[in-house]
């Protein structure tokens, strides 16, 4: 049994070294090139916008419930900014997308990207009021995570949330506002605002374009060469 001690420690040893390779390095906060919409036009169904992610070269579009642009919302700015966001959309301009949900005929909204684009994020403004609580429902195969919220300056209000009694795939609020990105590789993000309150206002932003790689470490390759090698020397002992 005490020949099995050294097999054991070196197995130990790299499985501990993997684990700490493959934990996930903190992420650090990005520039956002938020959408800057160019024009639309109104409908309660099949309302459009479209416009660009300047600098990034990738044209956006929209398709569904749309009230307005509007502008000067994203204040203030700290309830916008925070985990891999590093900045909150521009306060000029057509800055946002005003909804107001569709509590009858719910209706299906969609953004597009003319090239697909890595971890988007969507900034959501006054989404539901007090004592209501309204949502963005999002389908299964668009995960995300909320990197940022807070009051905004003209309803204060708390933060965007998950979980609990916001049902799955959805983000809500009451009288919310924050940030959320899509974890992974996007040439299209669709969800649907089944409840109807006063109004409240969305846009996107990006970082890049391309496909989100994971690449492996060839120190794991060695690792696991490493150990190979030991089971190796230790089945030599045995014959």
């Amino acid at each position: 049994m005490n020949s099995l001690r050294p097999l054991r420690l070196t197995l130990v040893i790299c499985l501990a070294l993997i684990a700490s390779m493959v934990r996930p390095a903190p992420a650090a906060a990005a520039t956002i090139t938020w959408a800057d919409w160019t024009s639309g036009a109104t409908g309660t169904v099949t309302g459009t916008a479209s416009g660009t992610l300047p600098g990034l070269g990738v044209s956006v579009s929209y398709l569904g419930e749309m009230r307005g642009f509007v502008g000067g919302e994203w204040l203030p700015t700290s309830s916008f900014i925070g985990g891999v966001v590093g900045n909150a959309p521009p306060n000029t301009g057509n800055a946002g997308i005003e909804l107001i949900g569709t509590a009858t005929a719910v209706v299906t909204d969609t953004i597009t990207f003319g090239t697909a684009v890595v971890d988007p994020v969507m900034a959501i403004w006054s989404l539901g009021q007090p004592g209501l609580a309204a949502r963005f429902q999002f389908l299964p195969s668009e995960p995300f995570t909320i990197e940022a919220g807070g009051p905004n300056a003209s309803f204060g209000g708390s933060s965007i949330f998950a979980g609990g009694a916001c049902p799955a795939n959805a983000v809500c609020g009451i009288e919310g506002n924050g940030v959320i990105m899509f974890i992974g590789t996007y040439s299209s993000i669709t969800w649907t605002n089944p409840i109807a309150e006063n109004f409240y206002t969305f846009t996107v932003g990006a970082t890049g374009t391309g496909t989100a790689v994971t690449p492996e470490p060839a120190s794991l390759v060695l690792l696991g060469s490493g150990m190979a090698v030991a089971l190796a020397r230790r089945r030599g002992r045995r014959a």
